[in-house]
């Protein structure tokens, strides 16, 4: 089976409009509205199930799943950290983040790209997760 390439949409609230990632995905990605997976959840924890539907069940080794920003897939350091190994090492897919080129497995199989992009996912799952609203006065 050919390799594919789907998106993934997530907005935290109902109120939310994924429309913005959703044409982002289409127009400059190339993704057809079928293969684009939206979600309406928090990005706490990763027990989405439109998330978990599209990795543990369709995704596939030679993929590539495309997100806009590193924070569509959640504000947890250890669990971005946790799918990203399930998502490139286990199941053998590929992963692009558009707004941070340097997350892109695809540009670099080598194992120095993969070290470098294992560090700087580290750094930004961290800062992610530090960015957290505290629900403080701002």
């Amino acid at each position: 089976m050919a390799a594919k390439k789907f998106g993934y949409v997530r907005v935290s609230t109902q109120e939310q409009n994924p429309e913005r990632q959703i044409r982002y995905l289409q127009e400059v990605e190339g993704i057809d509205e079928r293969d684009i997976y939206v979600e309406k959840r928090s990005g706490r924890q990763f027990e989405r199930p439109v998330y978990r539907s599209l990795v543990d069940n369709i995704l596939r080794a030679g993929d590539l799943l495309v997100v806009t920003e590193l924070k569509r897939f959640g504000r947890n350091y250890q669990e971005i950290y946790r799918e990203w190994y399930h998502i490139t090492k286990e199941i053998g897919a590929d992963i692009k983040v558009t707004s941070m080129p340097i997350l892109d497995t695809t540009q670099s199989k080598e194992l120095v790209g993969q070290l470098v992009t294992d560090i700087v996912l580290a750094i930004f799952a961290y800062v992610a997760e530090e960015a957290k609203p505290t629900g403080g006065v701002g």
